[in-house]
């Protein structure tokens, strides 16, 4: 018997498989989120499946069964939360996202209106912007020379310019980065992260609605055109303000933990840095493997939805299970030389934009920032360097950097 009674976290917990590694590590502890390589390779180590008793869950790393339950959404569920939380059986602290925790055949209007909104073709007018603004704050850092990369670039970019590309008229960017960090952490389990987060809701909640209104939206942003798919028809007035909400978590805390932590990888790895300035066509290349390498969305779950197997292991019922993603990016067997930042490796089939019918819609905008951030990078900064010691943020669900001091020198 897999599925006892009890409910842990919020999701049923299931009793350990016949034969599968038992393990009992904390997954949300501090050091791990912090530091998390070794936890990555003790993972894949232990099998393609291990059972976490802390949570009475089954947590996979390796690359091949990851992407399968990642990406199966028939078997393995996002519409049951991709967080600790079974919304099956427990209400989420907010409505579930119509776009990220749904599951055919309601997924499929919402995803429609968000690929078309946030096309390459739709972004062919702000790449000039994205690029302007990317220019002048580089320019900006060079004068400061040493900084702090978070809050001053990693920040401070995606802040101001995708919040202009929505149509937001009022902007503010700690409550932007705080409405994100409630999001991800609300993912894990009830630890101070989480507590800390959700704390800062009463202030923030209420502004990121606010914003989200119809008549608070500049006309001609990804906003208004999610409301011309209410006014056709395609999808309801109510939804199209919770997909510019989903907009304002997801299309921000993830851009701004890919841009610190590519910035990481370019001071830590100055020979791959300078084959960017030789090549800056290796913009969007570097912006990818920095994605692979550090996997800002280390981890998301899914639901199992009935009795399985993956590659032979039994999954049970009801079975919450931890895709680590930052593990099976990691992953050796896949990625040779899995642990070398290369720019030029073009690692397609990464899991950081996620795989399937759940892969990441915005995609197309984190790459137009990124590429257009690390152009300029590119062309005017001869030397990044490390200007202190880096700091790394522990998340429920994301994987960034709180501090980075580097320094630019122009070329």
């Amino acid at each position: 018997m897999n599925v006892d009674t009890r409910m842990l976290e919020e999701h049923v917990a299931i009793a350990p498989p016949q034969g599968m590694a038992v393990w009992d590590i904390d997954p949300y502890a501090d050091d791990v989120l912090a530091h998390p390589e070794p936890y990555y390779a003790e993972l894949r180590a232990r099998g393609p499946f291990v059972y976490i008793p802390r949570y009475a869950l089954l947590a996979c790393g390796r690359y091949p069964e990851t992407k399968e339950v990642f990406s199966d959404w028939q078997r393995f569920v996002s519409s049951r939360g991709v967080g600790l939380t079974d919304f099956k059986l427990a209400k989420p602290w907010r409505p579930p996202s119509i776009i990220l925790e749904v599951d055919p055949p309601d997924h499929a209007k919402t995803r429609t209106v968000m690929v078309r909104v946030m096309s390459p073709r739709a972004l062919t007018d702000l790449r000039q912007s994205f690029q302007a603004a990317a220019e002048a704050l580089v320019d900006a850092l060079l004068v400061k020379g040493t900084f702090d990369a978070i809050p001053d670039l990693a920040e401070a970019y995606p802040t101001s310019v995708f919040p202009q590309a929505v149509g937001l008229t009022e902007i503010d960017t700690r409550k932007l980065v705080d409405y994100g960090a409630m999001v991800f952490n609300a993912l894990g389990p009830d630890n101070a992260l989480r507590r800390q987060s959700m704390a800062k809701g009463p202030e923030v909640v209420p502004w990121i609605m606010e914003q989200c209104r119809r008549d608070r939206l500049a006309p001609g942003g990804f906003g208004a055109m999610i409301y011309e798919a209410a006014d056709g028809g395609e999808i309801a007035e109510a939804e199209a303000g919770m997909l510019v909400r989903s907009l304002l978590s997801a299309g921000v805390d993830t851009t701004v933990t890919g841009i610190g932590n590519v910035l990481w990888c370019l001071a830590g790895n100055p020979g791959e840095f300078q084959r960017l300035r030789e090549n800056p066509r290796l913009a969007l290349p570097a912006f990818e493997e920095a994605l692979r390498i550090t996997s800002p969305v280390h981890s998301f779950c899914r639901t199992a939805t009935r009795a399985t197997d993956v590659n032979g292991v039994a999954i049970p019922q009801d079975a919450k299970i931890l895709c680590v993603l930052g593990a099976a990016n990691l992953d050796p067997d896949h990625w040779p030389n899995a642990d070398r930042f290369d720019v030029t490796r073009r690692p397609s089939g990464h899991l950081a934009f996620g795989v399937g019918i759940h892969n990441c819609v915005g995609q197309n905008v984190a790459r137009a920032e990124a590429g257009a951030l690390l152009t300029a990078i590119a062309n005017k900064v001869g030397t990044i360097e490390f200007a202190g010691e880096p700091v790394w943020r522990p998340g429920n669900a994301i994987h960034a950097l709180d501090s980075l001091p580097i320094s630019f020198k122009a070329t």
